[in-house]
């Protein structure tokens, strides 16, 4: 993902990523500092869902964390959670 003239730094680029990513798949402005420990280490452990409804699930957070991966042009390569 580039800015207009490649001129995004990679930290506003993992921003737009992380916007897009939650935009495309509902998760609320308020939840999307979340997200950037997941991108930080895009190859390890991630939260998995506890079944407890919590609010956001960690299912969600992952979801956004690979799309926003995808999005930069590094898509995660371990399993996801179920």
């Amino acid at each position: 993902m580039t800015g207009q003239g490649g001129s995004e730094t990679p930290e506003s680029q993992r921003e737009s990523a992380i916007n897009r990513a939650s935009e495309e798949l509902g998760l609320p402005a308020y939840y999307r500092s979340l997200i950037r420990p997941l991108l930080r280490n895009p190859e390890g452990h991630w939260p998995r869902c506890c079944g407890g409804g919590c609010e956001p699930c960690a299912q969600t957070l992952c979801r956004v964390a690979a799309r926003a991966l995808e999005l930069l042009g590094t898509p995660r390569k371990a399993p996801l959670p179920d």
